[in-house]
């Protein structure tokens, strides 16, 4: 390929996720039917679970609703066990066009994001959160941005929570913003977990998933 050459835009990405991730197809033609099997797979064996299962069913739907609104292609949520427990976890795969007559570098649209970072960091956004750790990175698809957050969440079952107006838990999500060869657009894997406790352990396996993408023809 010569300077002047553009790369061909590929036809589809590949992903490797671990055993026991379930996706859901948000294209509206195939999004019940995704989550519908979803529901089935965790009620399967419970006797007359019908009613049980409308609230969670609905719940997945308006879920998958908003990330298709938002240019969400699919979504993927951790049905992995540690004992008697179901990890939570979910990675939601957007592709977000720009705005620009040319592909924006991922320097340059690391600069952005850290100045959005500054600026709410001086007070304009929730400055109860740390600053996000931003960093450029190479994956096997190409140059991508880094982006992990943590975010403070209210606690408890009330307005403040049963451990009073303190308590709070966190959820830690990373980012991986990939230009799309051959375009102006990018593909953005959001990567999200409430377990602040091991958040470093569910980095790294967000960051391994992440580096498995590659593009296809």
């Amino acid at each position: 390929m010569t300077p002047t050459e553009s790369p061909t835009p590929p036809a589809d990405y590949r992903l490797l996720l671990p055993e026991g991730w379930f996706r859901i197809l948000l294209d509206p033609d195939q999004r019940d039917s995704s989550v519908d099997a979803l529901v089935e797979r965790q009620f399967r064996g419970i006797d007359n679970a019908s009613h049980l299962k409308e609230e969670p069913r609905a719940d997945l739907r308006r879920r998958a609703a908003k990330a298709y609104r938002g240019g969400g292609i699919e979504l993927y949520l951790s049905l992995q066990a540690a004992g008697p427990f179901t990890i939570p976890a979910s990675l939601l795969v957007t592709l977000a066009p720009l705005r620009h007559a040319e592909p924006l570098p991922p320097d340059d649209l690391a600069r952005v994001l850290a100045e959005e970072a500054e600026t709410t960091e001086d007070g304009s956004g929730d400055a109860g959160s740390p600053v996000p750790e931003i960093a450029v990175e190479e994956l096997t698809a190409g140059t991508a941005v880094r982006v992990r957050r943590l975010t403070r969440q209210p606690g408890g079952n009330g307005p403040d929570g049963p451990d009073g107006p303190q308590a709070a838990h966190a959820s830690v999500s990373v980012e991986y913003h990939l230009p799309v060869p051959g375009t102006t657009a990018y593909l953005l894997l959001t990567f999200s977990t409430p377990l602040e406790p091991i958040a470093d352990a569910m980095a790294g396996l967000f960051d391994a998933i992440a580096g498995s993408l590659t593009w296809t023809e």
